[in-house]
This record gives C-alpha cells, structure tokens and sequence, in this order.
C-alpha cells in the first residue's frame, strides 16, 4: 500500500509546528518607523527620480545575527560616507534555496543541524532584521512564502531567487508586498523567465497563503509597480555591456520600465568571489559611461574573505560565509568606493 500525506504512518513523524503568529511578534518587535522612508528612496532610484546607484551589499546568508550586526555597522559607516552617489541596502538574509540539499537558512533551521527549529528561527530571524533595519534598508530573498509574514514588514527591497522565479506563488507574493522586489533571471541566465516574472509581479492577484494571524487565508495583491529585473549570470555571466543591453531590450519588448539590477556573484562571478572586483570594475565603466539604466549593483561580502564548510558537530566561525565565499570588508568597502566615483561621473 503506498503512503500519502493523510497517513498517520508519515504525519506521525513530524512535529506539530507551533510558532508564535506572525502578528505577535510584530507587535513584540515592530518594526523601525524608516522603513517606508527607505522603500520610497529605494523606489526612486529605480525609477531614475534619485540618481544615486543602488548597492545591496552583504553576506550570502546571515548564520550569526551578532557578527551580522558588527558587519552591518561597518557598512552603515560606508553608506554614510558615500550617501550622495550610493543608496546602500545590507543583505538580511535569512532562508536558502537549494539546488539539492543544503543548509537552508536561519529561518527555518537557526540550529544549522537540520533541527528544524522555527518557532526560535522566527524569533532570532525578526529579531536580527528589526536591529539591522533600525541601522540600514534590509534585503531580504523570500524563499518560503509562509515565512514572509513574519520578516515581510521590516524588509526595503526583496528578491526572488533564480530558482523561484518562475514559481507562481512567488509571483503572486511579490505582488502583494509593499517593497520594490527583484527578479533574477533563471540559473540557465535565460531572460525570458525574469521578465514574465516581473510582469507578471505587477499585476493583482488573489490566492491562498498565510495571514499575519497565522491562520491559512485568501490574499490579494494590488501589483508591485516597483518590480524589476536582476541579471546573475547563468551558464555565462551577463553584466557586460552587451548583455545589459539586451536585457534592457528585453523589458522594452515586454512593455516593462527599462531598468536593471546586476549582481557581481553567482554566475556572473562563476560562484568565485574573487572574481566580484573584475565584475564590479566592468559595471562601475558602464555607470561612469552614462548608463542609467544599470541602477544597481549586487554584492557578496561580509567580514572576512571567502567561506567555510559545515561539518557536522565541528566549530562554526563567526566571521566568514557558511554557503557562498564572499569578499572579505576591506576589499568590500574599495569596491564601494569605486561604484561610487562610478555613480558620480554619471551625475
């Protein structure tokens, strides 16, 4: 006989899970009033109103909110210093996307032993984005659109990953948040994915996901006028000139505002972070050419270089990256420098 998931035989071997709601710990840790003020700033220079360069900066994944925060303040300090050519946004993030199997993230599994504690989880995860938000705009991938209730009020600029673009509850989800959201384009580094996402984001929609009461409801999204597109390199990377280009004709052809968001890891740095500053050199010519399209750049990078491999019961350093290598802050904040002048001759 072939089990299904009414079975008590499966059902029985999981835990009920019984996190607090989501409004609970929205109204135990609300979050900071800037947000609203940092969506509208970021909102604008996607739409070119601010001529400033968007920077999401930050670790691949966030595994220790408290050398998250020492590296917040870090960054803090360089948002400060280059406010007039740069808009910097920290990368909050909080839950993984795996190709197979993997860590997935703070969220739902903030032990990093497959526990799956995410009654705690939620709790740490809010916790760590209300003390970064409160410092700079947060970034946020939704990875488990059941989770966003809990992070979705305290987040400034949200992505859907390359993996999930072309889901449709992303979609729909992206559609009922209230922050610009961007879409990366598909691991292949095909466009056309992205941009049927982003359209897609900006339209309403009504469907089934989880109420800030926690309870099981029918949402509405009035559209996100605010989505837009992140190239991440694929099987080949696509921050060149020629592959903007074709990216900004893309969205022409699809009747979406031409903008777009260029990220100096993943593919487009053959998941190698010591290839973010040749990236980065060849997106801060474009910006210093004139392109204001390109209105964003992403990067990896955290307190110390590279990364580090989980191994089960072994000792977890604070400072480096558990799942993508990242450029350590001192190289960090030359690149941020140079995005800057970037942004500057533009001007």
């Amino acid at each position: 006989m072939t089990e299904t998931l009414t079975d008590d035989a499966l059902t029985t071997a999981f835990a009920a899970l019984e996190p607090p709601a989501p409004s609970d710990l929205i109204t135990a840790l609300p979050a900071p009033a800037s947000v609203p003020g940092h969506r509208a700033a970021i909102a604008d220079v996607l739409d070119g109103r601010d001529p400033r360069l968007l920077a999401v900066v930050g670790p691949c994944s966030v595994h220790d909110t408290d050398a998250a925060l020492e590296y917040a303040a870090l960054l803090a300090e360089a948002a400060a210093r280059f406010e007039d050519d740069l808009l910097v946004v920290l990368r909050g993030y909080l839950e993984k996307p795996r190709t197979v199997s993997g860590w997935t993230g703070l969220l739902p599994d903030p032990g990093m032993d497959g526990g799956g504690d995410v009654a705690r989880g939620v709790r740490v995860g809010r916790e760590f984005l209300v003390a970064a938000a409160r410092v700079l705009p947060v970034a946020y991938e939704f990875v488990d659109p059941m989770l966003a209730p809990y992070v979705a009020d305290v987040v400034s600029w949200g992505a859907v990953g390359a993996r999930t673009v072309a889901s449709q509850p992303h979609r729909h989800l992206a559609s009922a948040l209230g922050m610009p959201v961007g879409m990366k384009n598909c691991v292949s580094g095909a466009l056309d994915t992205a941009v049927a996402a982003v359209r897609a984001a900006g339209l309403s929609h009504v469907f089934p996901g989880v109420g800030v009461d926690g309870r099981l409801s029918v949402l509405r999204g009035s559209g996100n006028p605010d989505a837009h597109l992140v190239l991440r390199g694929g099987t080949s990377p696509n921050y060149d000139a020629t592959s903007v280009a074709t990216a900004l004709e893309a969205l022409r052809g699809a009747g979406l505002p031409e903008r777009v968001v260029v990220d100096a890891s993943h593919g487009n740095s053959g998941k190698d972070h010591d290839r973010q500053p040749a990236v980065v050199a060849d997106l801060a010519g474009q910006v210093g050419d004139g392109n204001r399209a390109l209105v964003g750049v992403m990067l990896e990078s955290y307190l110390a270089d590279g990364a580090q491999a989980l191994v089960p019961g072994g000792a977890v350093r604070r400072d480096v990256s558990v799942t993508d290598g990242c450029l350590s802050w001192p190289r960090t904040a030359a690149l941020l420098e140079e995005l800057a002048v970037a942004a500057r001759r533009r001007r």
